[in-house]
């Protein structure tokens, strides 16, 4: 029986796959609890300085396990509520992950796997991808924390449309809501993923554990809090020996630790 979760170490880079293909990658027990266990171990592998976030098969996620859920008889809600811990690991998981999460994001992305694909920093989409948060189709509500992750990255009332209509929707209008931040043939999607993720190899991480947590608290914090968050920040980002090389090859006119990935010309960004 193959693994649910896969993951393969990549210079740097962490890719991270759902692998239940024959399921379009549905979240079971066993891959939520597999998944939630091994970010947690991501954060404290030092060797990994970016994750990719994709799936097998040409899918993403086709959301929680829905003929699981009809198995084992009928449930109280006490004994359901237990039973969303693990999303709620599984949440905190990704949200305490304080790497870059890059998303590739191909076919359907529907329930609990856009939820999933709302955590990452940023999403790559197909243009064959179909997304919905689909749970009104079946009375449920959202889940993995797309109460919290989606009004911040569309807004509370483009949210609350998405979540009441539990409508489809494609490739261009993510990339016109910002859910997705490029859109990429399915052939080039996890190659312009990789590309993203090991840009971030070169990079401090240090400054990138700091900004990511910084600009996740920034939307409930004041800007007071905000401003002693970045004195801090910067003082430690500025006494690392990342930053005095950084320093040093400006001055003698080097190459630079970090560069970013050019965009191909046959992607489209969002507007």
């Amino acid at each position: 029986m193959s693994e649910p979760i896969l993951c393969e170490r990549r210079d740097g880079v962490a890719v991270v796959t759902l692998n239940r293909p024959q399921a379009k990658n549905a979240l079971d027990v066993a891959s939520t609890d597999a998944l939630s266990a091994l970010l947690r171990g991501l954060r404290d592998d030092e060797s990994v300085q970016a994750v990719v976030l994709t799936g097998a098969g040409g899918d993403f996620c086709s959301g929680g396990d829905v003929k699981g859920m009809g198995q084992g008889g009928p449930r109280s809600p006490e004994q359901r509520r237990a039973g969303m811990a693990r999303y709620r690991d599984l949440a905190t998981a990704m949200a305490g992950l304080d790497k870059p999460v890059v998303a590739a994001v191909d076919g359907v992305a529907f329930g609990a796997g856009m939820s999933l694909a709302l955590w990452a920093d940023m999403v790559l989409v197909s243009d064959r991808v179909r997304m919905a948060m689909v749970f009104h189709r079946v009375g449920l509500v959202p889940d993995i924390g797309a109460w919290y992750t989606l009004p911040r990255i569309v807004g509370l009332q483009r949210a609350k449309e998405l979540v009441y209509s539990a409508r489809e929707f494609g490739a261009q209008e993510a990339l016109q809501m910002n859910l997705a931040m490029e859109m990429h043939t399915p052939d080039r999607l996890l190659e312009r993923a990789l590309e993203i993720a090991h840009s971030f190899v070169g990079a401090s991480a240090l400054a990138m554990s700091l900004s990511k947590q910084a600009l996740q608290a920034s939307l409930q914090s004041d800007l007071s809090t905000m401003l002693d968050m970045e004195a801090t920040g910067q003082a430690m980002a500025g006494a690392s020996d990342y930053a005095r090389e950084s320093v040093r090859r400006f001055a003698s006119r080097e190459p630079a630790q970090f560069r970013w990935p050019a965009l191909p010309s046959s992607a489209s960004l969002k507007s």
